[in-house]
């Protein structure tokens, strides 16, 4: 864990604390599909609501989850696969909104080893991923739809792209960081087969103090968020730069426009993303990586808080 330096948030310290912030701890770390946070740190808006907010980058989304189950930080940003788990492992925390969703998910392929134009073409092949995350979901989901079978190789992040590029590999499915790693190193081999079906959650959560005896801090925090929110959708070119600002320049407004064409931005929390949770539970069982019994749809919902994001932006929620 380690305390975050960006020029964003150098920025927001500038602005004196109001007297009695309340303290908060969030685990996020720059990156280009939460503009919301940016904003909300560029303008202000976080101090304007009375917190004082500690930010805590992690490397992964699952390691800040299990920091806040484990009480070392408020709210977590992460992707939604560790949510899935923790509801099967009977975790305490709750998902608090939903900040975009990204559309572009996708199979990376070497056409050296074949061009692949279907998915039913992905049979036989040997696909990289990395084992037990959400990446792993989609493409043994995409694997069942076509009624194929792969061999599927498992490997951490970082080395996808290199066996792929060395033909140890026929495609990968990657985490989206990697997309364009994967296209400048393949060059006139690359080719990429989208297959609609699964999007990518980048949601918060947060702990049971921060709903229960917080729940007022939690309040100011997401409609902080909220207001950030309607500026996102009212001005997206000031979005990407702040965002571009934020990563100190390690994606510029130009790739950020490019890559937002797959990103649905927009506060919202609803069951679609309750069942999709449950359908990831589902598979986490059926490999075998945790023991337990299924999460039904209402059992997923009752880690779902929408009271502050309700109290901030009503027409976003749709859960029962």
């Amino acid at each position: 864990m380690k305390h975050l330096s960006t020029l964003a948030f150098a920025a927001a310290m500038l602005a004196p604390l109001a007297a009695g912030a309340e303290e908060m701890t969030f685990a996020w770390t720059p990156n280009p599909q939460t503009p919301q946070v940016d904003v909300a740190i560029q303008k202000g808006y976080f101090k304007e609501a009375g917190l004082d907010i500690d930010f805590v980058a992690f490397r992964t989304g699952r390691e800040g989850f299990e920091a806040m189950v484990g009480g070392q930080v408020d709210v977590t940003f992460m992707a939604e696969f560790p949510a899935a788990v923790g509801a099967l492992t009977g975790q305490e925390f709750s998902v608090i909104g939903d900040l975009a969703r990204f559309t572009g998910s996708r199979v990376i392929v070497n056409t050296a080893s074949g061009d692949v134009a279907s998915p039913a073409d992905l049979a036989g092949k040997k696909i990289g991923t990395t084992v037990g995350t959400n990446v792993n979901f989609y493409l043994e989901e995409i694997l069942k739809a076509a009624g194929v079978e792969a061999e599927v190789v498992g490997a951490a992040p970082p080395d996808l792209v290199p066996a792929l590029a060395r033909g140890d590999l026929d495609a990968i499915v990657p985490f989206p960081t990697f997309y364009g790693a994967a296209k400048e190193t393949l060059g006139d081999t690359y080719a990429e087969l989208r297959v609609p079906g699964y999007e990518v959650h980048y949601i918060l959560a947060a702990s049971p103090d921060m709903t229960g005896e917080r729940a007022a801090v939690l309040d100011a925090f997401m409609a902080a968020l909220a207001r950030a929110d309607a500026d996102v959708k009212a001005d997206p070119q000031a979005a990407m730069d702040a965002v571009s600002a934020s990563m100190q320049g390690a994606m510029s407004p130009d790739a950020l426009a490019t890559m937002w064409q797959d990103v649905d931005i927009g506060l919202k929390l609803d069951t679609g993303l309750a069942e999709l949770l449950v359908a990831e539970a589902d598979w986490v069982l059926s490999k075998g990586v945790v023991r337990g019994d299924a999460v039904t749809k209402d059992e997923m919902l009752s880690h779902f808080a929408s009271d502050a994001l309700k109290k901030a932006a009503p027409e976003v929620v749709d859960l029962p």
